[in-house]
């Protein structure tokens, strides 16, 4: 057996069988351009695989050294790939800017950062692993955009459509282009380094040759628009980087900004963050001890144990040891069933994160389920689960060197945990009035029961949901 197939042979013992078998035909059969920068959620679709499955059987996968998986920092204007690692320690910048685009972003971990997979040099040899030998087209779509960019079927003809020029350029040489400038908005932009400048072309046509000079140099300055007429252009292309570089004039039209536009779902760093099967293979690798990450939306689920003293002392130590411990195993397999991941436990209480509101609340529901399963196959009511749930910003942190949140969002989900006295979820507004959570709601045919209550620690009084 080679060591490629034995690495496989690993992740069939790890991973889903389906998935893997899956993961390893992607390898085996699909074109280069489809083993890098891996869409997850795409590959999923494709193939009929659970996402969290799938998800999981790239995550053990790059762990057995078959793919390499990067954290892409996203433009959110034209879905370029403004900065890449191979851990979410090298996000170090306040603020991410865009060439193209002209604007600059704060980074955050809901939509500005992807992760994706691309397979191993070691595993199989693509054109990815040697970027600077791929063919214009294929640095575009495999280099420049993330995977979330929806390119058409017909790529290759809409580029040449709006590229008016374009020269391949290896370091430290110089070309000229000569251009007949349309009355269009123009930008001279190379996907490699991102060196960008715009041109508005307008006004009366002019016979006279028009020259300017582009420098594609390490630092990215920002220009100002120049303006010319339509007519003759001498182009001077300068490349002062070490690298090759794919200088074109492009045409800033419709079909352009149509194609930037296109977007998909796409693996994102938060949705990763709470994914079970990261945090338990990742558990001390995904944040520096001093990196703050804004999230703008995370749902936080607590759970508690009513009573659980009174139930050492009834039932003695070691049944109500085994009790807990078997509530714990249920509560960690819902959480992950519902694509989240939890965070920590604290004595007999649960911090759980999810993507979004309505896994928090599925996950809820099948938690007090279960706890009644549990209860009736040892005939007494000794398991009462308390559930409290909000949504909100917080800030992705690295605490006792373990990937934690903090921020006001955590401090309300804690406390609205406490709220509860009985066999009961409580969720915030934002929780409960999140449209795919009403939708949950609506065809359980649970109607929420509005209540008025003050946190410890909150100024205004919140309203919060009875979800019975």
């Amino acid at each position: 057996m080679s060591d490629v197939q034995a690495l496989f042979a690993a992740l069939r013992q790890s991973a889903d069988g389906e998935a893997a078998a899956a993961v390893e035909r992607l390898v085996r059969d699909g074109p280069d351009r489809a083993l890098c920068r891996v869409n997850v959620l795409d590959f999923a679709a494709e193939t009929g695989i659970d996402v969290e499955r799938a998800i999981a059987a790239f995550l053990h996968a790059a762990r057995l050294g078959l793919f390499e998986l990067s954290w892409n920092v996203l433009c959110p204007g034209c879905g370029g790939v403004l900065d890449a690692g191979a851990t979410l320690k090298t996000l170090d910048r306040d603020e991410y800017n865009c060439a193209l685009c002209a604007a600059g972003y704060e980074a955050t971990l809901d939509e500005m950062v992807e992760v994706a997979f691309t397979v191993s040099p070691r595993v199989r040899r693509i054109g990815a692993h040697d970027p600077d030998t791929l063919p214009p087209v294929e640095y575009c779509r495999q280099m420049f955009w993330g995977s979330g960019i929806d390119l058409p079927p017909n790529f290759e003809q809409l580029v040449e459509d709006i590229t008016l020029d374009f020269v391949e350029l290896p370091a430290g040489e110089k070309a000229l282009l000569s251009l007949q400038l349309p009355a269009e908005f123009l930008i001279v932009f190379d996907p490699v380094s991102h060196a960008t400048q715009f041109l508005d072309v307008k006004g009366e046509p002019t016979r006279d040759r028009q020259t300017l000079s582009f420098i594609i140099d390490p630092v990215h300055r920002p220009n100002e628009t120049i303006p010319l007429r339509p007519g003759p252009l001498r182009l001077s292309v300068e490349n002062r980087t070490h690298r090759r570089v794919l200088a074109g004039v492009w045409i800033a039209g419709h079909a352009m900004h149509e194609l930037l536009g296109r977007r998909k779902p796409f693996l994102t760093a938060k949705r990763l963050l709470t994914n079970q099967t990261f945090r338990d293979i990742y558990r001390t690798d995904t944040l520096d001890i001093d990196q703050r990450l804004k999230i703008t939306s995370m749902t936080f689920l607590f759970t508690d144990l009513k009573g659980s003293t009174a139930l050492y002392e009834r039932v003695g130590d070691l049944a109500a040891f085994d009790l807990v411990r078997a509530h714990f195993r249920v509560l960690h397999e819902i959480v992950a069933a519902e694509a989240g991941a939890v965070v920590k436990t604290i004595g007999d209480a649960v911090m759980a994160t999810f993507p979004t509101p309505d896994r928090a609340v599925a996950a809820a529901l099948r938690m007090r389920d279960a706890m009644g399963r549990l209860n009736d196959a040892h005939a007494n009511e000794d398991l009462v689960l308390k559930i409290g749930i909000h949504e909100g910003p917080c800030l992705a942190v690295s605490l006792n060197e373990r990937q934690d949140y903090f921020g006001q969002t955590v401090n309300i989900a804690a406390r609205v945990q406490t709220l509860v006295n009985s066999r009961a979820i409580f969720a915030t507004e934002s929780v409960v009035t999140d449209s795919a959570t009403a939708k949950l709601l609506q065809t359980s045919g649970i109607e929420p029961v509005a209540q008025r209550h003050t946190l410890r620690g909150i100024a205004d009084e919140l309203t919060l949901y009875e979800i019975p």
